[in-house]
């Protein structure tokens, strides 16, 4: 699998047709539209603080990625002004060989609830499976349900354990492993 050229065909809760991509260098500009659309609870929920603007260095850090140690997806919808980012997810690799990769991912919110976050937690499971990972990691704020339950949903044996307001959830990729308490 390369996920550099990574492609796939999806379709949405609402029967919507969507592309699940790899990132690349020329989405900046799609990406920095795709924030802008954003509303601050998606936001803060992502960074964990507010963020009023993505700067040319994070568009850099977001877009060009190696596609080893961090593997970014995005989702794609074709409108009649072209094609729109609604949503992404990406996993990086914090230590090579650690078998352990942290997650994280964005949705539109006139998007949410159509089930994206569920369907980038899919392939990015897949393409780590295939990298040899053995589990991921995300932080997570308590009040996040929509996206705990993506990962309960997931099908992926899964422990929390609580900081303050921060959940820090571990996902097993190992298909016959047990939850971890």
């Amino acid at each position: 699998m390369d996920p550099q050229h990574y492609f796939a065909n999806e379709v949405l809760k609402d029967g919507a047709p969507v592309t699940v991509r790899a990132i690349r260098r020329d989405d900046q500009g799609r990406l920095l539209e795709a924030f802008k659309s954003l509303d601050r609870e998606s936001i803060y929920r992502r960074f964990f603080s507010p963020k009023k603007e993505l700067t040319k260095g994070d568009l850099k850090q977001l877009t060009d990625v190696d596609f080893s140690d961090v593997v970014a997806l995005v989702v794609a919808m074709q409108t009649k002004d072209g094609e729109r980012l609604i949503g992404g997810g990406r996993y990086a690799t914090e230590n090579a060989g650690s078998g352990q990769a942290e997650i994280a991912f964005m949705t539109d919110g006139n998007y949410r609830g159509l089930g994206i976050a569920s369907v980038i937690l899919n392939h990015l499971t897949r393409i780590a499976r295939d990298a040899g990972l053995s589990r991921f990691e995300a932080e997570v704020l308590a009040e996040n349900q929509p996206m705990l339950a993506v990962f309960q949903r997931s099908g992926l044996p899964m422990s929390l354990k609580r900081d303050g307001s921060v959940l820090h959830v571990t996902l097993s990729l190992e298909p016959e492993a047990k939850p971890q308490n």
